[in-house]
């Protein structure tokens, strides 16, 4: 699995530029470095993710870009949470879970 970091506001608009491009969207998984919830649900995605290229992985340091988290749960209509990861497909969020209801059996049942 590659993650692609998220650190400005033009990564942001590039990553909704990019889920008009998909089948199936983009992925964005919201981090917190300090919390071990979110240690755990970074790990289970990584140790299960089977999209390869066709659901890119963007991937977001919550402590260090608050404000692109707070722009990305204002931008999509969504709770802020942590962890979190959204599928972004056209522009909009069409699936989103938080906490240890992450997985990518659920990712692959909701796409």
């Amino acid at each position: 699995m590659n993650w692609t970091d998220i650190k400005s506001e033009s990564d942001l608009d590039y990553i909704i530029e990019k889920s008009f491009q998909t089948n199936i969207g983009v992925a964005i998984f919201k981090h917190s470095t300090r919390c071990s919830i979110s240690s755990v649900a970074k790990k289970r995605l990584e140790s299960s993710w089977s999209f390869n290229q066709e659901l890119p992985a963007y991937h977001l340091d919550l402590l260090q870009y608050r404000n692109l988290s707070n722009s990305i749960a204002e931008r999509f209509n969504i709770q802020h949470e942590s962890p979190q990861v959204l599928i972004i497909k056209n522009g909009e969020c069409i699936y989103d879970a938080s906490h240890l209801a992450i997985s990518v059996k659920d990712l692959e049942f909701n796409l």
